[in-house]
């Protein structure tokens, strides 16, 4: 029998506040999901209260884990300012629009990257991301990380796309993680590679609708409550943008890099400079720019079409100084295998996408050897 909200109620009510009431009796829990043994809610109050709840958070959280038959539990701690009060002064703000490290200080004047802390095991972190969804980063992350595996990695593969996980498709995975004797999830297996998505804990037509604090916890728990064992490099595919998902790993973990993906069009263009400067600004290297759609291959006859435009990334990736990593066709087989939970580089090893993939893969190895050396 599964876990009800009204167990997960029960336990909630012994969580003292700092008002002195129960946690159920102070009018800050959001609705609780709790299903299949997993819960997540968030604990909603004003910002200006945010460092005194932080226990009850914690305290919540624990009181949730044991509940028998709880394998997950998210909870997160959301912070609001009252109607009408001050914002942030506009000077913390820059012309990109993406506020620098210093402006995230907490009172004190201690960095947040000082939260940094490297996952046991893990030689390097790299972050796939884009300025904007439908330009084929989980794919291109997939089959990145599995042509990293060809090289002889050993490689990891989380999916912190919170909004729009796709993974479990590009992988055909269906099952749930398995809990450890510690209570930590331990990552499926498939094409050889370690693989994590919050795919896995909910179902594919949930939607996701989870405030920024709650993808932070989201994100944290992936991170730090998965037995992900030894590993060379670990890919995190990234939600499209630059929000609460890409500075929580910044500030979480000490990222060896990050590789933005766009398509040729100046529209996709404008956004990767955006993820460009975003992480410049948290002071994460970037590995590099792949240009994925660069053009169209007829699967019959082979001509090439520019539908998309071709060279943008190319010419943008030498315009910023950062290096170009390599072309990605628009092709059938890539999208079908894609569909089909079985991607090219593990489907089609010996064909010309697979080649490709394996290439940008050897130039971020090879970017990544004094980590991977050093572990």
């Amino acid at each position: 029998m599964g876990v009800t909200q009204q167990q997960v109620q029960d336990a909630l009510a012994k969580v003292a506040t700092p008002r002195g009431v129960a946690l159920t009796n102070a009018g800050v829990l959001s609705p609780i999901s709790a299903s299949d043994g997993k819960v997540f809610f968030s604990i909603n109050v004003e910002a200006s209260e945010a460092r005194a709840w932080e226990s009850v958070r914690a305290a919540a959280e624990a009181a949730v884990r044991a509940i028998p038959g709880v394998e997950v539990a998210m909870v997160a701690l959301t912070a609001e300012r009252k109607a009408g009060s001050a914002a942030p002064p506009p000077q913390h703000r820059h012309a990109q629009g993406v506020q620098n490290v210093a402006s995230h200080r907490p009172p004190g004047g201690a960095s947040p990257m000082a939260k940094q802390a490297e996952i046991p095991g893990v030689a390097a972190i790299v972050a796939v991301a884009s300025g904007k969804g439908g330009v084929g980063k989980s794919t291109t992350a997939l089959n990145l990380a599995l042509g990293l595996r060809d090289l002889g990695l050993r490689v990891g593969l989380l999916d912190a796309d919170i909004y729009g996980p796709s993974v479990p498709r590009l992988t055909g995975l269906r099952e749930k993680p398995q809990l450890s004797d510690d209570r930590k999830m331990i990552p499926l297996q498939r094409f050889g590679l370690s693989i994590m998505s919050i795919g896995f804990l909910v179902e594919e037509e949930t939607a996701m609708i989870w405030r920024g604090p709650m993808v932070m916890s989201a994100v944290t728990q992936m991170l730090r409550d998965v037995v992900w064992g030894k590993l060379d490099v670990l890919v995190v595919d990234m939600p499209p943008g630059t929000g609460d998902a890409q500075l929580t790993l910044a500030q979480t973990v000490p990222l060896k890099g990050a590789i933005i993906i766009s398509t040729p069009q100046d529209l996709s263009l404008i956004d990767a400079r955006r993820g460009l400067a975003m992480f410049r600004k948290v002071n994460v290297p970037v590995l590099g720019i792949i240009e994925n759609m660069s053009y169209f291959q007829c699967p019959h006859c082979g001509t090439k079409s520019d539908i998309f435009g071709h060279g943008g990334a190319r010419h943008e990736a030498e315009r910023l100084g950062v290096p170009f990593l390599g072309e990605i066709p628009l092709h059938i087989s890539i999208r079908t295998t894609s569909d089909a939970g079985t991607p090219v580089v593990e489907s089609e090893p010996s064909g010309p996408h697979a080649a490709i993939y394996r290439a940008i893969a050897a130039k971020v190895r090879d970017q990544l050897q004094g980590a991977i050396a050093a572990a």
